[in-house]
């Protein structure tokens, strides 16, 4: 279809078209999401293939001392005379050993079966076990059948073990980085020497850091605070996720084991109580999430039109009225609305009515829209008013002169204005809705529960605020994790998938 056919259409056939569009368009984007991961692992295979052919270049056309240092670090840099930045390779190397011996190779070992196993199933159980010269014994615990540690400071800790070997893992990917630098670094101080030219001393290399090559200064410690306090939980929460670390495998007998994917075969199937559950959980958080973020979009714009027009005056005097409720903390709008909703609340009483507004699925569930429409109408109201000034008059000008009406100005100039400019804002919304923490757990705390649900949850809970509770109350760790790692694909798939089909992205020079 051309322009001109959808220009004559109807309003609602223009709004049936492009539903029908969008559907229909998903596994086309779906493709082209899964061609760029295939892109992404086929580049990351070229890189890999071309980096073991060059380490292996370098090895058959580098000279004695090069090749001494793919064994001894530095080697090549202290025999080529840079004999400081040789000697920084090699303490790398010997620190690297060092903590292997003394430390990594500990964890590493161990990963594979967490230490010593306890569980009474298990075969690998030691009753009367000895771990260097000190003697493990272990007696059953009436409330929970297990085998408890009675000198708990000797025994191996699962947590530990597998915390300890994701920071081993990445130590040592930073010292093959290392190591592959000092080989490059080798070879390319043997070229430079058969050219005739003179390697730069370290001084003033390291005076390069401040210059060309400055941002690697910039970067280094933020990369480094990164990876230790974003990527190494990550990770480890990952791992935890195909282990049975929960409270029967933690507080007691403080061991847990692998257990492959038999926590997600229990998500999905497996286990009809723990499926059901999150089942039922995911329906609500995708209805939450669509009615939170298209309420507070909708209703967002229509304010920021009412106050934008020409005949309203103190326009700044009411976007500040509406404004003022982002400047409270939302923690503690969220527990006055709280108060003002329970059934012995202001409302009810004021109403002489008996409302169970947060302890009734069906009001509670409504109760949280609206809250938090208040919440985030204003945002909406703040980012439309930006987009309506900046739209030029000669448009709307235009339209008068050919005769449209408010109707058809509003259709064909500032929606579509307002859609290309915020579709990015509304994916990261929706998103931040299916996260949305806050206005749940403060409100409802995802009240009010049920028998039919899974460890403690609630029919207004979201998958986030269950998995705190999975953590926090019931300390079913794997299965938090699980959540965790299900939440994550289907925000960043989603978000993916549409905002590569949005015309933000297919035509991002339209509104230039």
């Amino acid at each position: 279809m051309d322009y001109l056919d959808y220009v004559q259409m109807t309003r609602g056939q223009q709004i049936s078209y492009n539903i029908k569009s969008f559907f229909m368009g998903i596994p086309g984007a779906i493709k082209t999401i899964f061609m760029y991961i295939g892109y992404f692992f086929k580049s990351l295979f070229g890189l890999i293939v071309n980096g073991f052919k060059g380490y292996g270049q370098r090895f058959a056309a580098g000279d004695g001392a090069t090749k001494l240092s793919y064994i001894i670090m530095g080697a090549g840099n202290m025999a080529h005379k840079q004999f400081m930045k040789g000697v920084l390779f090699l303490a790398a190397e010997v620190a690297y050993i060092y903590f292997m011996m003394s430390f990594g190779m500990t964890y590493v070992s161990k990963v594979y079966s967490f230490g010593v196993a306890v569980d009474p199933d298990h075969p690998e159980v030691l009753v009367d076990g000895v771990v260097g010269n000190v003697p493990i014994r272990y007696e059953i615990d009436p409330d929970f059948g297990m085998k408890k540690i009675v000198n708990a400071d000797t025994a191996d800790d699962s947590n530990k073990i597998l915390l300890f070997f994701v920071l081993t893992l990445m130590i040592s990917i930073a010292f093959f980085v290392v190591y592959i630098a000092n080989t490059k670094s080798a070879y390319a101080t043997q070229e430079m020497l058969k050219e005739g030219v003179q390697p730069i001393g370290f001084v003033e290399e390291m005076k390069t850091f401040l210059d060309e090559r400055y941002h690697i200064t910039l970067l280094t410690l933020p990369i480094l605070l990164l990876m230790i306090f974003n990527i190494l939980p990550i990770i480890f929460t990952i791992f935890m996720a195909f282990t049975n670390y929960d409270k029967n495998h933690n507080a007691f007998n403080r061991l847990y084991w692998w257990v492959g994917f038999e926590n997600f075969a229990d998500v999905f199937y497996n286990s009809a109580e723990k499926s059901q559950t999150f089942g039922k959980v995911l329906v609500w958080t995708l209805i939450w999430a669509v009615f939170a973020t298209f309420s507070n979009y909708i209703l967002g714009i229509v304010l920021a039109l009412l106050i934008n027009k020409k005949d309203i005056k103190y326009k700044g005097f009411w976007r500040t009225m509406f404004v003022i409720t982002s400047a409270v903390p939302q923690f503690v709008t969220l527990l006055v609305m709280r108060l003002l909703l329970d059934n012995q609340g202001i409302i009810n009483a004021m109403m002489g009515t008996n409302i169970r507004f947060l302890a009734d699925e069906n009001w509670a569930k409504v109760s949280v829209i609206v809250v938090n429409m208040w919440i985030g109408i204003p945002y909406t109201m703040l980012s439309v008013s930006g987009i309506l000034m900046n739209i030029p008059e000669d448009l709307y000008e235009s339209a008068r002169i050919d005769g449209a009406n408010a109707v058809q100005q509003f259709t064909k100039i500032t929606l579509p204005y307002i859609s290309f400019v915020m579709t990015p804002y509304l994916i990261s919304t929706f998103v931040g809705n299916i996260n949305n923490f806050n206005v749940i757990y403060f409100l409802t705390g995802g009240a009010p529960e049920s028998v039919d649900y899974y460890s403690g949850a609630g029919t207004t809970d979201l998958l986030v605020t269950w998995l705190y509770k999975l953590t926090v109350s019931e300390q079913d760790y794997k299965l938090a994790s699980v959540i965790g790692i299900i939440v994550f694909v289907l925000c960043a798939t989603g978000s993916l998938i549409t905002f590569n089909m949005s015309k933000a992205t297919k035509n991002e020079e339209e509104f230039s």
